[in-house]
């Protein structure tokens, strides 16, 4: 067995298990924001494992396709829209006023519409 089909599987089990465990954390988190906050960093890093190892299990056609520019091309888009639409839904929920666990000891959110940091209201 190629050791570069190898290495791919390997980055694919775990991509997979990252996916697998933030699953179970949208399940166990207590509120909307905690879950958001989950599922987006282990979903990230799971999808990005995942298709580096596809990537690298492509080697046979690398020659026929350009597998490695568009393995970048989706990494990095994952990159800059997990996050991007993880803050979109958090601050949605919060101008909805969900509100946040109770064990959730720390929002600095409030503290900074309270100190007038923010330049706009929240409930926009």
């Amino acid at each position: 067995m190629d050791y570069v089909k190898l290495i791919g599987e390997i980055f694919l089990m775990m991509g997979s298990f990252s996916l697998f465990i933030a699953a179970i954390g949208l399940l166990r988190m207590p509120d909307v924001y905690n879950r958001v906050q989950t599922g987006t960093k282990a979903s990230t890093l799971g999808a990005i494992m995942s298709f580096v190892g596809i990537g690298l299990m492509a080697v046979d056609h690398w020659d026929e396709t350009n597998w490695i520019g568009r393995v970048i091309v989706l990494i990095v888009f994952i990159i800059i829209t997990n996050p991007v639409s993880s803050h979109v839904l958090m601050r949605a929920a919060y101008a909805m006023k969900i509100p946040l666990s109770k064990i959730t000891s720390v929002d600095k959110l409030k503290e900074d519409i309270e100190n007038k940091i923010l330049e706009e209201p929240i409930d926009e």
